[in-house]
Parts: structure tokens; sequence; C-alpha cells
């Protein structure tokens, strides 16, 4: 590159200060070292399946020992051994906090971006990457392999074929002479981590060493699986689950994924008393950035269902004011703080490795505070000192326990553990119930162990829930052992989600559920991330620079399930993150070739979304809008925005969704319907309020000029207020506690100035209160007749029917007995029976009048 004279120069002095005079070596450390994931001294053991008869011969010439193929292997490493330089300080410049750690970060991206931007140089997954000249000692080490690999010695096959895929030993990668080396590996030998790699190749077609072939990969994988393979047997598992090359099989998969969950739960249970701490490296990149499109329109940073602390809010980006601000509290005598820095630096995080030692000696700093040499209390301030003091009593017996930064001691860890449950500790509790459990340092007792695990979970200590758990699944008590076993599992228990597994697939205690069944297991198989996946090594390529490795190890894990690694590798290849982007005015912002595979990346988006990643479903969406890497379908893009959208979601696919049916792409043009997903929108995150209100108005522009020319869209309409029915009870409850419009018909302003000012305040409310009284008891009062009446009338009817029914029944015992004797009528009793003279009878007139005067 030509430099100017003048001014750059003194520019150049000053960055040279603040960077390092090793910012000279960057082009030719850009190749990087030895994949750190490989270790040569096991090389040799690679193979695991037996040789078969008609290899017997090569692989005896090949490998035998004395042979020459050996020696030229045992050559070879020593000089690919000379050929591993350390990393370039500069590299180690990164975005940390504080004026300084910022100033050096962009001093170093200054000056690459001004001084060190070279001639594009060709990528190493192109499809024919150009020859690249090998240094004298690198040439002298792949010569010997390659006469190595002629006579079908096994290691140097698998150097070379390591070699081209990951670049080691700072060889150029070059995928087909990989493909090439794993595929005569594994048809020679059948060596299932040759035979893995060609699986991974066949599904993936990476760098165009092969085309793409799922049934092929499925194929490799379980050859591979069969061999032991455990990456190959949590492949096919995640296949047969999500039907991947071969039609959806949840037995195959549950198998599958039991036998990874075995060694999975084997090696959580292996180490010190208390089985290894699983770290969990994985995480998604665009979590860094605000999600997949950007802070505030993303799902896990934005609107209700935002992460409430996630990997890149500034709680924990600030992790180094996180601590000096603890070690400020805690030079102030803040035991709190001092404990916290303890646990921080006990349990570690992605950005932080543990420090056991530095642990230890928070711990005891708060421990001394309130205990003394021989145990006795110190401090009286209260129980908040004696309380913060347990816990770091337990994490001090916890380390001598387990023998971690000291020798092991189970006295003293009984000692500090005691010391802790004077004040009810449940990490104390949990601790000498496993003591007492398997005899560490004391004699076997399982009921006082019991009863420090019922303790312990008492509180809700997940790891003593899951003992309690085991030891009344001994006894046979299922239903108390899985009620145990779901406590823990709401704290991510490893053995509790193992159990449930077992006992869901074998359907002991409960119906047999497959799916739920692979679900657990798929849960225990993932956080032991240490024993087949190398998310470390991803996210330490990707933050140096290093995309290709980064890309190749998260696509690994990807082909494993693991939706975190389906999730960065479509994010990674994604070239559409901006509507807007750089890549044209910036050329060394422009991504590489390896980078841009949308047919690729919408296969990892979709694989992601199908384990609920919402933002990979609307990402999905945007490739079937946009016909990125296939053929455009609106069907396909409305259908994933409106999956996402359910529940209310995500304000972006409920954005889209409005503009879909506004412009009738996709679904059927309607503004109505429009106006209500944007409405929509903005109710589910208001950080979508400038978008919205802004659609909203040049929907409503539409609409009113689709009124005014009678078009065939439907227009926005006022929504109709729901009719509420009442029940009777809720009528007249209504009726009494709301006055009548008519009351309130008129304005303050009609009213009379007079009524304002009211000499005799609250006499009209008095006059108003009673009214409504007695308007009340009047109601009650009709109310209370009506049903005296009602009463009253059933009565009568009765006592009618009673008659009728007497009547009835002497008149048919007359007629059986006889004819009884009719009763003679009364002096001056009429035919019919009555006593007046019925009208036309000369008397009538007088009865009339008679009747009249008195």
């Amino acid at each position: 590159m030509k430099r100017s004279a003048g001014s750059p120069w003194a520019f150049l002095f000053l960055l040279l200060l603040v960077s390092f005079p090793s910012v000279w070596m960057k082009q030719q450390e850009s190749a990087d070292t030895a994949n750190p994931r490989i270790d040569l001294a096991s090389v040799r053991g690679a193979i695991t399946k037996p040789v078969s008869k008609e290899n017997q011969r090569w692989y005896r010439r090949g490998n035998g020992n004395g042979s020459q193929g050996v020696l030229d292997v045992q050559e070879a490493l020593s000089i690919l051994h000379g050929l591993e330089t350390p990393r370039s300080r500069l590299s180690r410049l990164d975005n940390s906090s504080g004026f300084m750690g910022t100033s050096l970060y962009y001093a170093k991206e200054a000056f690459v971006l001004l001084f060190m931007n070279g001639p594009k140089q060709e990528d190493s997954l192109d499809t024919q990457p150009k020859e690249r000249k090998l240094n004298k000692p690198l040439a002298r080490a792949v010569k010997l392999l390659e006469g190595a690999a002629r006579e079908s010695n096994a290691d140097a096959i698998f150097l070379l074929a390591e070699m081209n895929f990951y670049g080691n030993f700072t060889h150029p990668r070059d995928y087909k002479e990989a493909f090439r080396r794993y595929d005569e590996l594994s048809s020679l030998y059948g060596n299932s981590s040759a035979q893995h790699m060609v699986g991974f190749m066949y599904a993936t077609g990476i760098g165009g060493a092969v085309e793409r072939d799922q049934a092929k990969a499925l194929m490799y994988h379980t050859f591979a699986a069969r061999g032991g393979n455990i990456r190959s047997e949590m492949t096919i598992a995640f296949r047969h689950h999500a039907g991947i090359g071969t039609p959806r099989n949840c037995n195959e998969a549950a198998v599958h994924y039991k036998k990874v969950a075995d060694k999975a739960i084997a090696y959580a249970r292996s180490g010190p008393p208390g089985g290894l701490a699983l770290p969990r490296d994985a995480y998604r990149i665009a979590d860094e950035e605000g999600g997949v499109y950007g802070e505030g329109a993303s799902v896990v940073s934005s609107g209700v269902h935002a992460n409430k602390a996630p990997a890149n809010s500034d709680q924990n980006a600030a992790l180094d004011d996180v601590l000096e601000y603890l070690d400020l509290m805690s030079r102030k005598g803040d035991l709190k703080a001092t404990f916290s820095l303890g646990r921080l630096h006990y349990d570690g995080s992605r950005t932080m490795k543990r420090n056991l030692k530095t642990a230890r000696a928070y711990f005891m700093i708060v421990a001394r505070k309130y205990w003394a040499k021989d145990g006795s209390v110190l401090s009286d301030d209260g129980d908040e000192i004696g309380k913060t003091a347990s816990k770091a009593a337990a994490y001090i017996g916890r380390m001598f326990l387990r023998g971690e930064a000291t020798e092991p001691s189970f006295e003293k860890a009984l000692t500090w553990f005691k010391r802790g449950l004077a004040n009810g500790d449940a990490s104390c509790q949990y601790e000498l119930g496993l003591m007492y459990l398997h005899g560490y340092g004391v004699s076997k007792d399982p009921v006082a162990a019991a009863n420090y695990f019922k303790a312990a979970a008492e509180q809700d200590w997940p790891a003593a829930q899951v003992q309690l758990g085991k030891l009344f699944l001994d006894q046979g008590d299922i239903p108390a052992a899985i009620r145990f076993f779901e406590l823990a599992l709401r704290h991510g228990q490893i053995e509790a989600f193992y159990y449930l597994a077992e006992l869901t697939n074998n359907g002991i205690g409960r119906d047999r559920s497959c799916g739920l069944a692979t679900a657990y297991y798929k849960v225990v198989v993932e956080k032991a991330e240490a024993i087949h996946s190398s998310f470390e090594e991803a996210n330490r390529a990707y933050e140096n620079g290093d995309k290709e490795t980064a890309l190749v190890v998260y696509m690994m894990a990807a082909e494993q399930g693991y939706e975190y690694a389906q999730a960065n590798v479509a994010y990674m290849l994604d070239e559409h993150k901006s509507i807007l982007p750089l890549d044209s005015l910036l050329p060394w912002k422009k991504q590489p070739s390896f980078l841009r595979n949308a047919f690729l990346s919408l296969i990892y988006w979709t694989r992601s979304a199908k384990q609920h990643n919402i933002d990979s479903m609307v990402k999905m969406g945007d490739y079937y809008l946009g016909g990125y890497g296939i053929e455009a379908d609106m069907e396909k893009a409305a259908t994933c925005y409106q999956t996402a959208a359910e529940m209310q979601q995500s304000a972006q696919a409920m954005w889209n969704l409005g503009w879909m049916h506004e412009n009738g792409i996709g679904v059927e043009q309607d503004f109505h319907l429009a106006k209500r997903f944007y409405d929509m929108a903005l109710e589910t995150n208001q950080e979508a309020y400038l978008p919205v209100k802004l659609g909203l108005l040049k929907l409503r522009m539409r609409s009113a000029w689709n009124t005014l020319t009678n078009g065939k869209v439907k227009s926005i309409q006022s929504e109709p207020k729901p009719k509420q029915i009442l029940s009777w009870g809720e009528w007249m409850s209504k009726f009494f506690r709301d006055d009548h419009p008519y009351y309130h018909s008129a304005d303050a302003d009609d009213q009379p100035e007079s009524s304002m000012y009211d000499p005799m305040p609250g006499g009209d409310d008095f006059y108003d209160e009673i009214d409504e009284g007695i308007l009340e008891s009047l109601i009650i009062i009709a109310l209370a007749g009506a049903l005296v009446f009602l009463v009253y009338y059933r009565q009568q009817r009765q006592q009618t029917a009673r008659r009728a029914a007497a009547v009835e029944h002497q008149v048919a015992q007359g007629a059986v007995e006889g004819a009884a004797p009719a009763p003679q009528p009364l002096p001056g009793q009429q035919p019919d029976g009555g006593f007046f003279p019925p009208p036309g009878d000369p008397n009538y007139g007088q009865w009339v009048a008679g009747g009249i005067g008195h």
C-alpha cells in the first residue's frame, strides 16, 4: 500500500506507541497456530474400530513398530511443533471497558484500517482456492506425512486431513483435500472420527468439497455412531428427532439420545465429591448486539418478552466495572461484597475463568470476621453477618471436600460445614448429607443424610432435592421421587432431567411419553458440552476475528442439534442484517465468500425456528419474502410471520403482517386488518412507536382515498364496542349504582350560577339520599308483595285441587255402595242450590231494592 508523506507519519508514530511493535506481524500471523482442540498425543488412539482382514496387511505395513511410516510421522510432528508460533499480542487488545482499554482497541482498529489493508486474499472456502506456497519446514513435514500416507499410515492420513480442514500449523485450508483424506481413512480402517467428518461434509457441503447429500450424511454418521463417536450419536439423535434426511422417529431419537445422556451423566458424576462443574459456553452471538434485528427490534431485547438480564446487557458486559466496584466495597468492610467477589471467582463465567485460589482468599476474609480459630463467634452484630459467613463456610468446606485450591481434607470440610450449620445454611446441610451418605470422613448413615437433605430441600436447595428424589426412588416411592425431581428441575439440575427422562421413557410412575422423554434427554446431553462440543474454541475464534474457524466449529455443534449454534451459523451467513448495508461503501467491511451462503443460512434459520426461536422464525419469513437463497413464496412468509406473532411475541412480525395486509402481498389486501396488526405491534413493543405511527399515517391516507374512490379494499372502520350480556342481578346492581343519564344531560356551564354557590352544602345530597332510599324501599316492598301473592295463589290452587280430589273420591264410593238419598232442598232454596231469586222472578225486584237499601 502506497504511503503518503507528511502528517501520517506522526500519526503512525503515535499509534505505534499505544499499540505494540508486534503489530507488524499481524499479517504473518493471521493464519494462526494449531487448532487447540486436536490433541496430537492422542492421534494414534483415533482408530477405534478393528481393521478388516483385507486391510490388516496395509495397517501392519504402515503402523508397525519400527516401520519407516512411523518414523516419518514422528519426524513430521517434531517439525510441526516448532511451527506453533504464539499469537500476536495485538489480537488480545479487545474492546474492554475503561478509558485505556477502549483507546487501545480503537487505536488498533484505526492502524489496521489505515496501514494494513492489503490486497484481498483468496478465501479458503472458495470452491477452487489458489495454491499457496508453503514455507520450507512446513513443506518438509507435509512431504514426510504424504510419504507415510502412501504407505497407508493412519496417523499420517489423519494429520493431513486435520491440517487441510482446520488449517493447523499455518497450513492453508483445502476442504477437498481434507475430504479425500477423511474418506481414505474411513475406507481403509473404518475410523469413526473420519466417518463423522465425512458425514459432516456431506451434510453441509462446506467449501464446495462435495455436493450436499443428506442420505450419505446419515449413513456415515450412523457408522460413526456405531463405532462409538459421541458427536455422530448426537447428530443421529437430532436428525431422527427433527426429521432431517429421514422421517421423524421419536423412538429412534430417544434411543440415541439416551446413549449420549448415559455418557453425559457419567461424566457429570465423575471427579471429586459432588461431581464435576459443567460450565456453559454456548450463547447466541446475535444477543451481543441486541438480537438478530438489533436493540429494540428483536424479541430478546424488547417488549415484555425481552431477557431481563441478557448476556449483552450492561450488567454483564462491564464485568470489570462490577469487579472494581465490589472490590472497593470490600475494602470498606462490606462482607457481602467480599463474599460476592469470592463467588464470582469460584463460579466463573464465559468471560471470566475460574480462580479458585482467589475465591478461597475472599471466603476466608468473610469467615475470619465472624469466627475465631477455635470456632467461637467474634461478631454479635446480627444474623446478616452470620448468614453471610455461613455461606462462605459452605464454600470453604466444599473446597476442602473436593480438594479445590487446597489438599482434600474431610476433617476440615466437616468442621466448616458444622460452623455454617449453626445458622441453618442450606448448602452446609446438603454437603453434610453428602458426607454421611457416602461416608466421607464419617460413618455412613443414610438416615442422618436424609435428614440433612430434607432440611436443605425445605429451603429449596436443588441438589438436596435431587438426592431426596434418589433416596425415595431407591425405596420404591415413585410419586415422591418424581415430586422432588420436578422441584429440582426448575433450577436446571442435570440429574433431575436425567431421572425424569428415564422414568418417562420407561413409563414408571407416569404414562410413557416418548416426546417428553426425548426432550429431557436432549437437555441432559446439551448440558455436558465438554464431552462433545467445542463452543469455547468457537467463541474464542469469533472474538479474535477468525470467523472461518468459528463458522466451522459452530456448524458442527449445529449439526448436533444445539439451537444456539444453529442461530449463530445462520447469523454469520446472513447477508441481510441491514436494509442499507455499508459493504458496498466500505470494501474492508465486505463479507468474505465463505460467509455468503443464503441457502445454508435459511436452513439453519429454519432449524433454529423449529426449536422455538422467535427471531429466527421472523428471519425465515424475510428470506421467503425476499427470495434469499430460495424462490420467493409470499404465503410461506405470511405463515412464518403469523406464527411468530402468535401470543404477541414479536412486534417485528406483527408490523410485517400489517405491511403485507396493507399491500396485499401473500394475503388479501385489507386496510382494516393492517391497522389492527400495526396497533398490536405498538402494544407489544412501545419502542416501535415511530415506525408504527408513520405506517398508520400512510395507511390512513390510503384508506381515505380508497373510501373516496369507492375502492374494493376494506377501509379502516371504527371498532364496534362489544355488547355486554348482564344477568338479572348484575342489571339490578348496575341500575342502582349508576345515576340516570337524565340528571347529567346538562353541562356544568349550563347550570345557573347560583347553583355553584350553595349556601347549604350537603343539603341536596341529603334529600337525594332519602329519595333514593325511598325508591329502593318501594321496589323491595313491591317485590315482597308479589312474592306473597304468588305463594297465596299457589296455596289456593293446591286446596282447590285437594277438594276436587276428595269429591271425586266420595262420588266413587257412593257408586260402589249404592245410591245415597239426595239431600233435601232447604226452604226458599232454588233448584240450582242458590237462595237468591233469579232474574225474571216476581220477587227479583223486591230483592234488589231491599239489598240497596240495606
